[in-house]
């Protein structure tokens, strides 16, 4: 046995991260390790990896009981993480960070960068990684940072490698490079620990599965013993059914309508429309224009030519601000980039797009009014927190997409542009978002929802738009197929798979 965790527990203040976390990986295992968002499964992990002291509980690496104080203590055992989010130097190279803090050396103690330049070109070289070893990192894309992240955790001679959510970001072919990494490292006796909420990646590179609940080791077993509905329940705590269907409403007055919006060269002829109560999928390829055709809507980049009308006015949208005032909403594909302020406390964040509200005199901030708020609409959308004074950044992912939502129900939004609204969530906190999603529009918003999974736009869409190289090629009814969508997002043109990501 390569490691054991036996009773981990640990506390943030009030809030209890592990209770009872249970985990046993063999080497030559790629051992899955399945949760909810806060369910504690990157709190293990950074335990493991040494970034956090447990406060309860046994490390076993190889039989012989352990603690690690320090990420250093973990990697000299020889435990190294691929983080969701790199944790590379960006104005390095390559070779400088596979080999930062373990560079070779010249005798008098200069750093032997010709001999690190050619080690790391070796490695790469072994690895089949399309790379080089002299190009800076903050110049290479999520998926190149993974590689070089890999690298390291070889080059230091790691025997167990843990991947936080490593394809969340990645498109279709990254993806599958990295499940061709995976098998190799199992074929060398690497142990793997492999974080996901993707269910359709688990058959791929899995063979063993641990699955946390509220901290706590709920179920461990080989994969080949439990099936997805099963794990799903586990996961959850109860039955989510086969699949989330919405029930459609009746629509209502037309909201949004675009006429001829042209962007070049991203978009060209660009109509369609959203009725309240609607919503409308948007399906296509990498670089079909689905997120620039939001940007283009939210005024984030100017449009070429074309008409934009809200509820059957027309619109002049220069900026977020003009949009914003129009009643568009948008929630970003990257929430924590550009939808959230995460050092910021979730009551800032909830009345950000409206600090009028919260505000007397025009500038003093009105901390019971902007309190009222904060209680109103975390019990409306049922956000798991501490408070609104609890950082909007301490958040689980799917609790981050409600705040994200919530704000703009604070301004008054009406129409709603999702850019991939479940990236990066657990199966229980999609079909949350799902339903949040269906009470705005039961509400009377209008709904343009931009998604690369295929079974979500056809358990949340009314109808479907698909897009290609920037043009509407058709639309759908929701009751379509996989088959059909992507018919009319590859034409046949031999393009990249459609659940790839923009």
């Amino acid at each position: 046995m390569l490691l054991e965790l036996k009773g981990i527990q640990k506390r943030f203040g009030g809030v209890v991260a592990l209770r009872n976390g249970n985990l046993a990986v063999e080497a030559g295992e790629v051992h899955l390790l399945l949760g909810e968002n806060g369910a504690g499964k990157s709190t293990m992990m950074k335990i493991v990896a040494g970034m956090q002291l447990a406060d309860g509980g046994e490390i076993l690496w190889k039989g012989r009981r352990v603690s690690f104080g320090k990420p250093a203590d973990a990697s000299g055992m020889g435990i190294a993480m691929v983080h969701q989010e790199s944790l590379l130097a960006p104005h390095l190279t390559v070779a400088e960070n596979i080999y930062l803090g373990r560079e070779p050396r010249l005798p008098l103690g200069w750093v032997n960068r010709r001999k690190m330049l050619a080690d790391a070109r070796r490695l790469i070289e072994e690895q089949h990684f399309p790379l080089d070893a002299g190009w800076r990192v903050e110049k290479l894309s999520p998926a190149g940072k993974q590689l070089v992240e890999i690298c390291r955790a070889i080059a230091h001679g790691s025997s167990l490698l843990i991947f936080d959510e490593p394809t969340s970001s990645l498109s279709g072919h990254e993806t599958k490079e990295v499940f061709r990494i995976v098998k190799t490292l199992r074929e060398r006796k690497m142990g793997v620990i492999y974080i996901t909420h993707r269910l359709e990646e688990l058959r791929t590179v899995g063979d063993r599965v641990t699955i946390l609940r509220d901290g706590e080791t709920i179920h461990s077993c080989g994969l080949h013993e439990i099936s997805n509905e099963r794990i799903i329940q586990h996961m959850v705590g109860r039955e989510l059914g086969a699949m989330y269907r919405r029930e459609p409403v009746t629509p209502g007055e037309e909201l949004l309508r675009v006429e001829g919006l042209t962007r070049k060269p991203a978009l060209e002829n660009i109509t369609l429309s959203v009725r309240a109560g609607e919503i409308v999928g948007m399906a296509g390829l990498i670089g079909a224009g689905r997120t620039e055709l939001c940007r283009a809507l939210f005024g984030l980049d100017e449009i070429d030519s074309g008409t934009v009308k809200l509820a059957g006015k027309p619109a002049v949208i220069h900026s977020p601000r003009g949009a914003v005032e129009g009643g568009i909403a948008l929630i970003p594909e990257d929430r924590q980039q550009t939808g959230l302020a995460t050092a910021l406390p979730i009551g800032y964040n909830l009345t950000l797009a409206d600090i009028g509200k919260v505000c007397r005199m025009g500038w003093l901030l009105d901390a019971a009014r902007e309190k009222a708020i904060a209680d109103e609409y975390i019990r409306k959308l049922r956000i798991k927190c501490e408070s609104p004074r609890q950082l909007a950044g301490r958040l689980s992912g799917g609790n981050q997409q409600k705040v994200v939502i919530a704000k703009w129900l604070v301004r008054g939004a009406k129409v709603f542009l999702f850019d991939e609204p479940t990236r990066g969530i657990d199966v229980g906190a999609k079909v949350e978002v799902y339903e949040v999603m269906d009470e705005l529009a039961r509400g009377g918003a209008a709904i343009l929802m931009v998604s690369s999974e295929l079974p979500e736009l056809l358990q949340v869409a009314d109808r479907i738009l698909v897009m290609r190289q920037g043009r509407l090629t058709g639309e759908l009814p929701g009751r379509t197929t996989q088959e059909e969508i992507m018919t009319l997002a590859t034409l046949h043109d031999g393009g990249a798979l459609i659940g790839e990501k923009e």
